[in-house]
């Protein structure tokens, strides 16, 4: 296969209003747990990276306040723009080739991001040169090649087409320059870009019913890119859709890997 640029998910596809729920659901928690444990607060300065989905923007919102700032970018802000009020602002953004937007920043945050940017070199160093001395960084970031499977107890026909489709993504992912392989060296480039107190956790949901709406919104964006790369057939998407809808088998996602740190 050829690489084809471009980000495969779309924002403005119709399923990536589901696919962000679905985030929020699975990843939230886990997101707001290192974010309250870093103590933001009224009056902090905070930069979105990849803002794509509302809920952690939302969150920052008014967790800072009318004294705060929360700068939310993504190079497409068609989904998080219409929602966005002060303290938040707005910016079309590609944090792998552009500056960032401002300094000083008390926090950068980036979930789910740095995997897709073809600079990510760039990009981490923008988000740690724009954080004021003590600022924090959180960059959560999936590795699908440390769990590649849709269902890790492959114990029959059903289980063994969502991992051969959940194999055909993961092709499609890095034929545009996706690193699957980047959540498990985030605490070694966090520390490489002179942060310091750098720790790390990954958090690896088996299953829920969050789990199976991820794995239909996504299938159902990318099915004509499988499609026309000879991946799946029409009637295997259907099929192995049909079987997440029953609700019988028990879907996983990639781990996500938080790393954080704090510029010195």
């Amino acid at each position: 296969m050829m690489r084809t640029d471009g980000y495969l998910l779309d924002n403005r596809q119709t399923e990536a209003g589901e696919r962000f729920d679905a985030f929020a659901s699975l990843f939230d928690p886990t997101t707001f747990r290192h974010l309250e444990g870093f103590g933001v607060g009224p009056g902090w300065r905070c930069w979105e990276v990849g803002a794509g989905g509302t809920s952690v923007v939302s969150w920052l919102a008014k967790k800072v306040g009318p004294t705060g700032r929360v700068v939310a970018t993504d190079i497409d802000t068609s989904r998080v723009a219409p929602a966005a009020r002060p303290p938040v602002e707005v910016r079309v953004h590609d944090v792998g080739a552009e500056e960032a937007p401002g300094e000083g920043f008390d926090l950068v945050h980036a979930r789910l991001v740095l995997v897709h940017v073809p600079d990510r070199e760039r990009a981490l160093r923008s988000m740690v040169e724009s954080l004021r001395p003590g600022g924090r960084l959180l960059v959560e970031d999936a590795d699908p090649a440390l769990q590649p499977l849709t269902c890790p107890d492959e114990h029959g026909p059903a289980e063994q087409l969502a991992n051969r489709l959940r194999t055909g993504f993961r092709r499609l992912l890095a034929d545009r320059g996706a690193d699957l392989s980047y959540g498990r060296r985030l605490p070694r480039l966090l520390r490489e870009a002179g942060l310091r107190r750098v720790e790390a956790d990954a958090y690896f949901p088996l299953t829920s019913p969050a789990c199976a709406a991820l794995e239909s919104a996504t299938i159902r964006q990318i099915r004509t890119d499988l499609v026309t790369a000879g991946l799946a057939t029409d009637e295997e998407i259907d099929r192995h859709l049909a079987n997440v809808e029953s609700g019988a088998m028990d879907l996983a996602t990639a781990p996500m890997i938080s790393a954080w740190g704090r510029k010195a």
